[in-house]
């Protein structure tokens, strides 16, 4: 316990709550402002010294924040909405926490517990709103109750699988005063395996004469890819990042091998079958990460399989397996370091080689309509970029480019939503600026989803932020286009969108902002904006033919029709 007693220390149920954040070490809130919470905001003027209250222009906006802390830091994210609109706006952020497994708490004030039920001005049921995509979620009915509730959504966002938790604030619960007693700051507990668990392991691993490594999900930390580096130089490994996963290893490491994520690249989808042992470390094995179940088929796969979560209930879910391990990466990597070097490492060796090959000629980009060749800007960039980069990644059929040709170089080196939420990056970055201040970042972002969070870049220049947004901007929404053309073909419904002026827009910011249509103005545009102290932007205004880093619009549909016609003459 803390020193406070019951005794003399009087306090509103808001400074209760900010006292609380303080324990557990919290640092950085990202809110938009409500009177449903006055309270606690008055209580965060108090410490203001002690935890930065970053005010955004829109909740999802700060809950897409508070989540990219949650994944930079692996403590939890804190953001506060209000109720109703409030916190509806706030769902897109408590979804991405959910589906990417990050820490996260959201706080939203709620109407006075005297008239709930009542159908009160914004009143939002927080248990049956958040639970489907939350670990718990509650309110918090006394102001003797907030130590106790608040130290739990702390221990249960980072345990097993983390993710978010919702904790609902009655506005007169937060002006009620009380003489509670503080708790200790939470304690993260991971699961390890047991030496059983560990034996069976080395047994399948030895017999295996084609592994792969696959690693993903939450929970990693650097040391957890320290481990990852080193037991795979050991025994000479290759490794396959599950989507959005790229950073658990440098991609210029001689065993990464590329991700299995959307377009996974068809040589690395052949070979993945042809892997007879994959050892799985984080990764649910979603639709993306086995191309729609079809690399690695459930319930028994063709490759024998070692699947390592931290949450029990996920395993054998859907995929059975010769060991299913409840463990934390670091733990699981932690206990299998010290293992001998196999027989069979010679052989492994050769096979991570072809499989290392196959990605290094993935990274050769084919030819790309228009004046401005992406892929060649991409691995332009990729070979100037500052080793100490940080990206945001944003969804859409544009970071197809970005993953296909511009390395990870560490752990949080790149950051995109697993659960692909469009206006993700820009959100997320300017929270990797306060993570990491001192690291040069850049913004990766579709005209679509830029559109969606574009308000957020008067957070960023309210701050004082230095980075950089790049959009790509073909006119389109451009996956689900690229959808309509495989199955609708001249038929394009809602997918074509009329930009407003980019570099425009991003002036009235006071960024630094400039257009390129053409290969050979990209990098000295980068390298112009990225020398900026302060917003930066660099739109690309290129040609919508090059739907994706493979195909064309006119190919894709010309291989529909003629798919058509075939069954059509069968």
């Amino acid at each position: 316990m803390s020193g406070n007693s019951r005794a003399g220390n009087m306090r509103t149920g808001g400074q209760i709550l900010v006292d609380q954040l303080l324990i557990h070490g919290v640092d950085h809130v990202f809110c938009v402002p409500g009177e449903s919470y006055l309270a606690a905001l008055d209580a965060f003027h108090s410490v203001a010294d002690r935890i930065r209250l970053v005010v955004c222009r829109h909740e999802g906006g700060a809950a897409t924040m508070a989540e990219a802390y949650g994944k930079l830091t692996g403590k939890p994210g804190i953001c506060f909405v209000t109720r109703g609109p409030g916190a509806s706006h706030a769902m897109i952020g408590i979804h991405t926490a959910y589906e990417d497994a990050t820490p996260l708490i959201l706080f939203v004030g709620q109407v006075d517990r005297a008239v709930r039920g009542r159908e009160a001005f914004q009143e939002i049921d927080t248990r049956a709103f958040f639970g489907s995509v939350s670990k718990w979620a509650a309110d918090i009915d006394s102001p003797e109750r907030i130590p106790e509730q608040v130290s739990h959504a702390f221990h249960l966002a980072c345990a097993g699988r983390c993710g978010p938790v919702v904790l609902g604030l009655p506005e007169d619960m937060q002006t009620e005063r009380s003489a509670v007693v503080d708790l200790e700051r939470y304690r993260v507990v991971r699961p390890a395996p047991s030496p059983a668990d560990i034996e069976t392991f080395a047994t399948v691993l030895s017999r295996s004469r084609r592994p792969l490594l696959l690693i993903g999900g939450g929970g990693w930390n650097a040391r957890s890819t320290e481990l990852l580096t080193a037991f795979a130089e050991r025994h000479d490994l290759p490794v396959a990042a599950s989507f959005r996963c790229q950073d658990h290893l440098d991609n210029r490491h001689p065993s990464y091998v590329g991700d299995l994520s959307a377009g996974i690249d068809p040589a690395l989808g052949e070979l993945v079958k042809q892997a007879d042992l994959i050892v799985s470390i984080g990764p649910r094995f979603g639709e993306l990460t086995t191309r729609g179940y079809t690399l690695v088929t459930p319930p028994r796969p063709q490759q024998r399989l070692v699947h390592v979560l931290p949450n029990a209930d996920d395993l054998g879910r859907v995929y059975q397996g010769e060991a299913l391990i409840v463990s934390s990466q670091e733990n699981f990597l932690t206990a299998i370091s010290s293992l001998p070097q196999q027989p069979a490492r010679k052989e492994w060796g050769e096979w991570r080689r072809q499989m290392r090959t196959a990605y290094e000629a993935t990274r050769k980009p084919e030819s790309c309509p228009g004046a401005l060749d992406l892929g060649q800007a991409m691995l332009a960039f990729n070979e100037a970029a500052p080793e100490n980069l940080m990206c945001a990644v944003d969804a859409g059929n544009f970071n197809g480019w970005v993953h296909r040709f511009v390395q990870a170089r560490g752990f949080r080196s790149m950051i995109g939503p697993a659960n692909g939420a469009m206006g993700y990056a820009i959100p997320a970055a300017i929270a990797a600026k306060f993570v990491a201040p001192e690291r040069p970042l850049v913004v990766f972002v579709g005209d679509g989803g830029f559109m969606m969070t574009a308000s957020e870049l008067a957070t960023a220049a309210q701050y004082g932020l230095s980075m950089t947004v790049v959009v790509f901007n073909n006119g389109l929404y451009g996956t689900i286009r690229m959808y309509q053309e495989q199955q609708y073909p001249d038929r394009y419904p809602a997918t074509e969108l009329v930009n407003p002026d980019f570099v425009a827009f991003a002036r009235s910011f006071g960024a630094f902002a400039t257009l390129v249509e053409r290969t050979e103005d990209f990098m000295p545009a980068m390298q112009a904006a990225m020398a900026h102290k302060g917003l930066s932007l660099v739109e690309l205004r290129y040609d919508p033919e090059a739907i994706t880093t493979r195909a064309t619009l006119s190919g894709l549909k010309a291989k529909t029709l003629a798919a058509r016609a075939r069954a059509g003459s069968a």
